[in-house]
């Protein structure tokens, strides 16, 4: 049978890509955690991890086992959140969601939960994507707002596993120029015309969107600024640094020395949605999807 703890320190070990930095978060020794990875090996008859010189990877044997360990992990928190509701009449709810889409969205949608669910508590949680999956996966939170450009569902090993996605709305990226551009009077414009030009992005994950989408469109983006905020991002394009592409629900209200300028089709975009539990869901999910569908809508209505 296999080791409910060993499926944790794996967990944990895929987490931090080290022993040391696992063992660290779990309060053990780096020796505890290699022989439980080692008993967990002997016990599956299969090689779970490949250590090398620049940290520890998960063979496919154990890129299955930590889905596993993360099935295990919110089965087990969906149990004890049952179980405190019998013992107080009240539940608690607790959602992750990224900065721009908890802005736009929630505040429609909230009210709706607690009117339905009263006895509910709701605990809000920043996070972005990558962080905000997996809490969903483990059962630390019941369920994330999030985003993804193209490809696969962010959220690191494990993936989207565990998790279901349901797609609220597309939020295209404008591009941002300052007041004066010999483009900012365009109705549209193709990306491929702004390969000249000095850019400036408020996400980490927009500008590696972005390099993939200037290579498809066949020039390298030269990047002159690089924030984790939408609005500086704004604020170093008035001031003359460069360009930016900005998700639409990111974009400031009235910037002097700004102008937006839709991008013509194939438009980037990232795309909104909300991450539950595949099981054991929290009762009022159903009420908040529900709520967020309809938010999601309005907006997109303009």
């Amino acid at each position: 049978m296999i080791d409910v703890q060993r499926l944790r320190v794996l967990r944990a070990v895929a987490e931090h890509h080290s022993f040391n930095r696992a063992a660290a978060a779990l309060h053990l020794t780096p020796s505890a955690v290699s022989q439980q990875v080692a008993a967990l090996e002997r016990s599956l008859g299969a090689q779970v991890v490949v250590r090398s010189t620049r940290g520890v990877t998960l063979t496919r044997a154990g890129r299955i086992m930590v889905g596993a360990a993360e099935s295990v992990a919110a089965e087990l928190a969906h149990a004890q959140r049952q179980v405190d509701r019998l013992g107080s009449g009240r539940s608690q709810f607790t959602l992750a969601t990224f900065t721009s889409g908890g802005r736009l969205l929630l505040p429609g949608a909230l009210p709706r939960l607690t009117a339905a669910h009263p006895g509910t508590v709701v605990h809000v949680k920043e996070a972005e994507p990558e962080d905000s999956l997996p809490l969903v996966r483990r059962g630390a939170a019941d369920a994330a707002l999030a985003y993804h450009f193209d490809g696969p569902l962010p959220g690191g090993p494990g993936g989207a596993a565990g998790v279901e996605w349901i797609p609220l709305m597309a939020d295209p990226l404008h591009a941002v120029l300052p007041d004066g551009h010999p483009l900012a009077g365009r109705a549209a414009l193709d990306i491929a015309e702004l390969a000249d030009e000095p850019w400036v992005f408020g996400c980490l994950k927009t500008e590696a969107y972005l390099h993939r989408y200037a290579e498809r469109a066949g020039f390298t983006a030269e990047v002159r600024g690089t924030t984790t905020d939408y609005f500086f991002a704004c604020s170093l394009v008035a001031s003359g640094v460069g360009v930016s592409l900005i998700p639409s629900i990111a974009l400031p209200p009235a910037l002097p020395g700004l102008c937006v300028v839709p991008v013509g089709p194939p438009a980037p975009a990232r795309h909104l949605g909300i991450a539950v539990p595949r099981r054991g869901g929290h009762p009022a999910t159903e009420t908040l999807v529900e709520a967020l569908r309809e938010q999601a809508a309005a907006v997109a209505d303009g």
